[in-house]
C-alpha cells in the first residue's frame, strides 16, 4: 500500500536554532521551512521534519542514517566541525570510530545537538 509513497523521516529537537544550523551547515542539508512546529529540510528528496519540542529524551538507537561513498572522507569533513564519532562497548571499531559489520559494511556513528544519534554506512 505504501511502497510506491514518499517516505518522510521526523526527529525531534529542543533547540531548533541549534537544530537548523547543524542539519543545514553541518550536513549541507538543504532547508525547505520552518515554522512554529517543525524545521524542514529535503535529504536528497526524503523530507525531513526536525520536531520542535520542549523536552524528550534521545533514543539509545540510531534514529536517521545515511548511505555514504567514502566513510573515511565524510568523517574527515564532520569533525572539521568538531563532530565526533560515538564508540561503544564491544564493539571492534578503529581510530576514527568506523566498525566493519558482518556483511562487510563499514559503519560509524555521531549525535546531532540534541543527542540524536545518526549514523554513516558505507556499503
Amino acid at each position: 500500500m505504501l511502497a510506491q509513497q514518499q517516505l518522510v523521516a521526523f526527529v525531534a529537537a529542543r533547540d531548533a536554532t541549534r537544530a537548523r544550523s547543524f542539519y543545514a551547515e553541518v550536513l549541507g542539508l538543504s532547508l525547505v521551512s520552518d515554522d512554529p512546529y517543525a524545521i524542514v529540510f529535503n535529504a536528497n528528496g526524503t523530507t525531513l521534519r526536525i520536531q520542535k519540542v520542549d523536552d524528550f529524551k534521545p533514543q539509545q538507537f540510531t534514529a536517521l542514517g545515511w548511505t555514504v561513498s567514502d566513510i573515511e572522507k565524510t568523517i574527515d569533513a564532520l569533525t572539521k566541525h568538531k563532530v565526533n564519532m560515538d564508540r561503544f562497548p564491544g564493539m571492534d571499531q578503529d581510530k576514527r570510530g568506523i566498525w566493519r559489520s558482518p556483511s562487510g559494511a563499514r559503519v560509524a556513528w555521531f549525535k546531532d545537538p540534541d543527542g540524536n544519534t545518526l549514523s554513516l554506512t558505507e556499503l
